[in-house]
């Protein structure tokens, strides 16, 4: 095999299918990155951990010999990021591949591409297509309460419904739990209900060009992103998600609506006294029209700090932790948030001015 590429179109296709890479030291071949030339001048980097495959094309290579290796994908990265802006030979010699570029040259290892697993072939029972700057849009919101706890699977996921022009998803780790709605006027939509693992809708968010579309379609067991000449194969999450609807509280006691910037900037202020799972407490008072943020950290100190806001309803004093509640103030959107209490044992619901379709239930944590 040998082939010459741009050093930037190369490094662009690798940072795609290096999030496929495994890092289970069992099976070495799937910590490795398949190359794959054709004569015709087609050529794809593969890369898979059983549960998500992904695969990539690289436009505009000149092939001279076609051909098909396995190299190792963390290493083979670092040494074409590290190259100068220009044209890379990448060249088979025996069982190591010759990298080089004007004055650089590096010699690698590859691995026997027998061994590497097949990508897998997806026909998609149902599909949509949105623009990838939607969906960008919908998975930034529900992303941070994705739970990363695996041995509860269904809740490392994020339950993707589309019912009419609607496209919904939902994230929750138990402790929080994130809704986001978006509606989309053009076209119509097939029906889909399905969990895909959080971390493929994370990097397909953070790969997708914005001015693309994102197809994705879902059959039984899988699901398939595709872009550009991009393909995430994931295996869709089994189980039952829970039922999120039964957990927003149908009523509110009291309703505090803050300007957004000014409530992230506070409770990031106040948080650096809020050590060692130290929870955060609101205390909201009518009267005043103020919410007040507080922590204190025993032998390190305390802080405080008072937003002045719109109050409706009864006094109250809740605890959250710092992190959630900074997490659901930075995927709101607009220039005020909303915090509806119902009490200080029930959950708190942040929402956006700006954005109808968002939710965000928080757990509270027990005030001593």
């Amino acid at each position: 095999m040998k082939l010459t590429v741009a050093r930037g179109e190369l490094v662009e296709a690798l940072m795609a299918v290096s999030r496929g890479l495994s890092s289970r030291s069992t099976l070495p071949i799937l910590s490795g990155i398949l190359v794959s030339a054709s004569q015709e001048g087609a050529v794809t980097l593969q890369s898979t951990d059983l549960e998500v495959s992904v695969r990539r094309s690289l436009p505009l290579v000149s092939v001279e010999r076609k051909g098909t290796i396995v190299v190792p994908g963390k290493l083979f990265t670092e040494i074409v990021r590290s190259l100068p802006e220009a044209a890379v030979t990448l060249s088979l010699e025996g069982e190591s591949l010759s990298v080089s570029c004007l004055q650089s040259s590096f010699a690698v290892r590859t691995l026997p591409a027998d061994d590497f697993p097949k990508f897998p072939r997806v026909e998609p029972e149902k599909s949509i297509s949105l623009p990838a700057s939607r969906i960008t849009e919908i998975i930034r919101h529900v992303s941070k309460a994705v739970s990363r706890d695996e041995t509860r699977p269904v809740l490392t996921g994020v339950l993707l419904s589309v019912e009419g022009q609607t496209v919904r998803m939902v994230s929750t780790d138990s402790y929080r739990l994130a809704v986001k709605e978006s509606i989309i006027e053009e076209g119509s939509l097939e029906d889909i209900q399905a969990i895909v693992p959080g971390k493929v809708m994370e990097e397909v968010a953070r790969l997708a060009p914005e001015s693309e579309e994102i197809t994705l379609g879902v059959n039984e067991n899988q699901a398939v992103f595709t872009f550009g000449t991009t393909e995430f194969v994931a295996r869709r999450i089994e189980g039952t998600f829970p039922n999120y609807r039964q957990l927003i509280p149908k009523e509110t006691e009291t309703t505090v609506d803050v300007p957004r910037e000014d409530a992230l900037a506070a409770v990031k202020r106040v948080s650096l006294l809020a050590q060692h799972n130290t929870p955060l407490r609101l205390t909201v008072n009518t009267e005043d029209q103020t919410l007040s943020l507080s922590a204190t950290t025993q032998d390190v100190g305390d802080a405080s700090e008072d937003l002045m806001a719109k109050v409706e309803g009864p006094d109250v004093e809740i605890a959250f932790n710092h992190a959630f509640l900074l997490d659901g103030l930075l995927a709101a959107e607009g220039d005020s948030v909303r915090i509806s209490i119902v009490s200080p044992l029930k959950p708190g619901v942040i929402t956006s001015s700006g954005d109808e379709g968002f939710l965000y239930l928080l757990m509270p944590v027990r005030l001593g």
